[in-house]
């Protein structure tokens, strides 16, 4: 995991907070100073939340769980949607689904249900019926792709949450809460840092200050799932060797049985002897 830079940050835009009319209060700890009615935030802080965040990822990846990203602003979707794609992690970029975690089941439902539509749309008799029911299906079956496309395959609750901007996604963020899932997410100057379990301080407006931060996680959750394909691959070979550790055990507990001398069986005393 590569090291977060001070530079890289400061280029990035990461330390613009919000004026300071707008900021909250309990972000104290985490802004630098004042400047021009700006508040700053200090980005020795936020490096250090942020391998905090990033080492707590990692573990979550290595275990083989399932960590959920949700970002719905113009700014952050298509760098959440680009960079999550290659770790294999769910997300979503639209329209967060009221009672996605705590009514999970119906979701699942909705999930089911667009399978069932793309395997009608691959049936040959699907060219049979009217074009008017051919694209209702086919609206109805976009409709659920953009929405639940990206989550498909998450077929049980996440183990975390990864959220950008708080504010916005509060409802995910009580959702989580509510289910005591982990949660983690950029908190810019006017964000309530204690809703979150990993927060990190960074401005969340900005294009590129969310992309450093993300690029950041992304890197520590794919060196979690590298572990956990080393880890795998370590326990394939250590079977083949207990296997034939045990083989060799059972053919010398067979060799000192062929070995120990046996009694001669006593002759039973036949009818003409008595």
């Amino acid at each position: 995991m590569t090291e977060l830079k001070f530079e890289e940050l400061l280029e990035a835009g990461c330390h613009f907070g919000h004026l300071k009319r707008k900021w909250n209060p309990k972000m104290a700890p985490y802004i630098f100073k004042e400047h021009n009615g700006i508040h700053v935030i200090d980005l020795q802080k936020t490096i250090a939340k942020a391998e905090e965040a990033a080492t707590a990822l990692k573990q979550i990846a290595k275990s083989g769980k399932k960590v959920l990203f949700v970002a719905t602003k113009k700014q952050a979707k298509d760098i959440v949607a680009d960079m999550v794609k290659t770790v294999d992690m769910p997300f979503v970029t639209e329209r967060w689904p009221g009672g996605m975690l705590t009514n999970f089941s119906t979701i699942r439902k909705a999930v089911k249900k667009m399978n069932s539509l793309d395997q009608m749309m691959h049936d040959k008799d699907f060219n049979n019926i009217s074009k008017r029911e051919r694209l209702q299906v086919q609206r109805e079956r976009a409709k659920l792709d953009k929405n639940l496309g990206s989550i498909a395959d998450l077929t049980r609750l996440p183990s975390a949450l990864f959220v950008i901007d708080i504010n916005k996604e509060h409802i995910a963020v009580a959702e989580a809460r509510r289910l005591n899932i982990p949660t983690f997410a950029l908190v810019d100057t006017n964000c309530n840092p204690d809703l979150i379990d990993f927060p990190i301080p960074a401005n969340d407006d900005a294009s590129k200050s969310i992309a450093a931060i993300l690029k950041y996680m992304v890197e520590a959750i794919q060196e979690g799932l590298n572990e956990r394909m080393l880890d795998k691959e370590n326990n394939v070979e250590e079977e083949p060797e207990m296997e034939n550790v045990e083989n060799n055990e059972e053919t010398k507990s067979e060799s000192r049985e062929d070995a120990r001398p046996r009694r001669p069986r006593r002759k039973t005393p036949t009818a003409n002897n008595q």
